[in-house]
């Protein structure tokens, strides 16, 4: 156990190096000029090149990601260009709401295709598991703003269960979360459908079956638990992709959490914040892998953490 933990940091902290690098090398690619976005078009070249010495960017580029690093090391992010603040105290004031969506999101996500998934296995070749991967195909594909401002026309319009956007309390997650629960619902259909197809050709499901076991039980006990490890790993997936990949929900609904920060940031050119926010979504995605291989073994013990 301490072994593939010792292991797994050591790969965690070189897929968290290995971004730093990239995030930092695309950040100076990009042809926008941060510091004329700081200055403004009238500013003097004298201006700006003071700018950029007050921000160390006349500085080689090895010089500024060394400086860099050492600086994460100490768990300082950097400071905003444009909003003057700590680029920590920024990502951690809009932290609850990303992980409040995320949570929500990944519930959604679990309850409509982990259900779906199974019914459509236990019916493979009929009607109802087609319209289930018909529904299922239509929910991957539809836009997520689309899905967001049909579900806010319905419900926080038409029948104003819902506020039309906002934060605050569980009624503003539950549209958000449901739009992002629908979109992952149907990679979560496919991926339990196709899992649980599988199990129940096992020799094991025959021999269940064969001593007169419920098919309920067979199904639920036998079946769910081997088919689910597939789910728990696309779960750790979606840990990092929600910690800054719902922009366009956020976007939509007026969340106020880590993708809409990002987004902002890129409009103007906020390197500390776009490189801030990469490095958490990394930090996110490594951690809920890391989670997700501890918990297999749970549910498998035929799975060892080696």
């Amino acid at each position: 156990m301490l072994q593939f933990l010792a292991r797994r940091f050591g790969q965690a902290v070189a897929i968290l190096l290995g971004v730093t690098v990239i995030t930092f090398a695309l950040s100076f690619l990009m042809p926008a000029d941060p510091v004329r976005m700081i200055a403004g078009r009238s500013a003097t070249p004298e201006t700006v090149e003071s700018i950029r010495r007050e921000l160390g960017l006349d500085q080689p580029l090895p010089a500024q990601y060394l400086r860099y690093v050492s600086r994460l090391l100490q768990g300082d992010f950097g400071r905003s260009y444009m909003q003057k603040t700590e680029v920590s105290t920024l990502i951690l004031s809009r932290l609850p709401a990303t992980l409040l969506l995320l949570a929500g999101a990944i519930f959604f996500e679990l309850l409509i295709g982990m259900p779906a998934g199974i019914f459509a296995a236990t019916r493979r070749g009929r009607a109802s598991d087609n319209w289930i991967m018909a529904i299922s195909f239509a929910g991957v594909s539809m836009p997520q703003f689309v899905i967001g401002l049909l579900l806010l026309y319905l419900f926080a319009y038409m029948i104003p269960i819902f506020p039309l956007g906002g934060y605050g309390s569980l009624m503003h997650l539950v549209l958000p979360a449901l739009t992002l629960g629908i979109s992952g619902g149907g990679w979560y259909s496919r991926m339990m459908r196709s899992a649980m197809i599988d199990v129940l050709r096992k020799d094991y499901i025959r021999t269940a079956r064969a001593k007169g076991m419920r098919e309920q039980r067979v199904i639920l006990v036998h079946g769910l638990r081997n088919a689910i490890l597939p789910i728990i790993a696309m779960v750790g997936l979606d840990i990092g992709i929600f910690m800054a990949g719902a922009v366009v929900v956020e976007s939509v609904y007026g969340w106020p959490g880590i993708g809409q920060l990002a987004w902002q940031a890129i409009q103007v050119v906020d390197i500390p914040i776009i490189m801030g926010v990469t490095l958490v979504a990394a930090i996110g995605i490594v951690t809920g892998n890391l989670l997700a291989d501890l918990v297999m073994p749970f549910l498998d013990p035929r799975l060892q953490l080696e």
